[in-house]
């Protein structure tokens, strides 16, 4: 593979412009590189995740997803461009039956929090619930694919089974939300 980055800083950006995949420049505190940036986190934070002690089954999983997120950030970067595939939804989909399937149905509202593996991916969600609001904005002015709007929020529905997923393989209990205002 040949060198992407040979030199780090290009001195291009110090006038507040950034330079997009397709070579058109925009502003850092554009919609889009927004939107770019949110999605880096959620992957930055799911990398938090692959720290911690988890089973294979859902590092592999995990593993895919920050692939499927950069090929995200690839699409963001360059308008117009699909990389994300609708495969890529189907097997969220499919994960999240089957792990789903596995928990008891929720009573009630969960915290986040528990093992850290689940508090890590509790972050994870709330990460990419803001990077799906704002790919949600970005689309109403500068269309980007139908299907990276569904991945993200397929995956966000993941993440909040996994966390549970995560504190059940962890052998604790879901933090459960205590309503202090019920009758």
């Amino acid at each position: 593979m040949a060198n992407r980055l040979s030199k780090i800083y290009t001195k291009t950006g110090d006038a507040g412009t950034t330079g997009l995949g397709d070579g058109t420049r925009v502003a850092k505190d554009s919609l889009r590189i927004a939107a770019i940036g949110d999605v880096d986190e959620l992957n930055s934070v799911i990398g938090l995740m692959l720290t911690e002690p988890i089973s294979t089954k859902i590092r592999d999983c995990l593993t895919r997803i920050q692939h499927d997120l950069f090929d995200m950030g690839g699409e963001l970067c360059i308008p117009g461009y699909a990389m994300i595939k609708p495969e890529r939804v189907t097997a969220l989909e499919n994960m999240l039956d089957e792990w789903n399937e596995s928990l008891d149905p929720l009573k009630e509202f969960i915290l986040p929090g528990g093992s850290c593996a689940a508090a890590y991916c509790h972050l994870a969600r709330t990460v990419c619930r803001r990077a799906e609001r704002k790919m949600t904005t970005l689309n109403s002015t500068e269309k980007i694919t139908e299907v990276s709007l569904q991945y993200i929020n397929r995956l966000s529905d993941l993440l909040f089974v996994l966390c549970r997923i995560l504190n059940k393989e962890a052998g604790v209990h879901d933090v459960l939300w205590n309503n202090t205002n019920k009758a």
